[in-house]
């Protein structure tokens, strides 16, 4: 039922997490709670270490759920405290909120907004539609140089070890996710058809070893 849902948000605590799945519920939107970033969505850049909450929808759901969110953050902003740390942010750092919204909460996100605008910024839709095109497409770029990755893939492999199969695996096929619910391969193409060619290598030693194992055993 869930296997077509993406990642929409990410809460460092389980009490926010599902505090908005109920909002979303409310709203009649269908969002399952998972534990941490499958590996399969995952760079080597990053971390499963860190223990948090996804909230995943389908990506149809994706401009209704960050609606919701608008909306909600906005009725919220009525009552932050005077001395929220927000305040204290020059315009250039507001703006940065802007620019990178996926790294922030949709209340920062919508008070950044404001407070700029009660600055005397111009802050529309079209400035807001453009940053996150902009977002989107810095990204959805590749990782950087893969090859560090590709040569202790390749150590791995001829010490017959299954760690090279791993590694080669997860440069062919690892995808990230972006804020607008795609789905962009990591690497790229380059380092994704090298990462498929020491899977193969790295499969094909570990049978040859295996195999000069099983003969000198018997």
């Amino acid at each position: 039922m869930t296997d077509n849902y993406s990642i929409f948000k990410v809460y460092p605590t389980k009490e926010l997490a599902l505090e908005f799945k109920e909002l979303l519920e409310k709203e009649g939107i269908d969002s399952a709670l998972g534990d941490n970033v499958p590996p399969v969505d995952i760079t080597f850049s990053g971390s499963t270490l860190e223990h948090r909450y996804e909230i995943r929808i389908k990506q149809s759901d994706f401009p209704r759920a960050e609606k919701i969110l608008e909306n909600h953050a906005k009725n919220l902003i009525n009552q932050v405290d005077n001395d929220y740390y927000l305040f204290e942010f020059t315009n250039e750092e507001l703006y940065e909120i802007l620019i990178k919204a996926d790294e922030w909460n949709e209340f920062d996100y919508t008070l950044a907004q404001k407070i700029l605008t009660d600055r005397g910024k111009s802050i529309d839709q079209e400035l807001l539609s453009t940053f996150k095109k902009e977002r989107l497409k810095t990204l959805s770029e590749p990782e950087g140089n893969q090859k560090p990755w590709l040569y202790a893939g390749y150590i791995f492999a001829l010490l017959g070890g299954i760690i090279g199969i791993i590694i080669g695996y997860f440069l062919w096929t690892s995808k990230k996710t972006l804020p607008d619910g795609s789905k962009v391969y990591s690497y790229s193409s380059e380092d994704r058809a090298r990462g498929k060619t020491l899977f193969f290598f790295a499969t094909i030693l570990m049978i040859a070893w295996i195999v000069v194992r099983i003969v000198f055993v018997f």
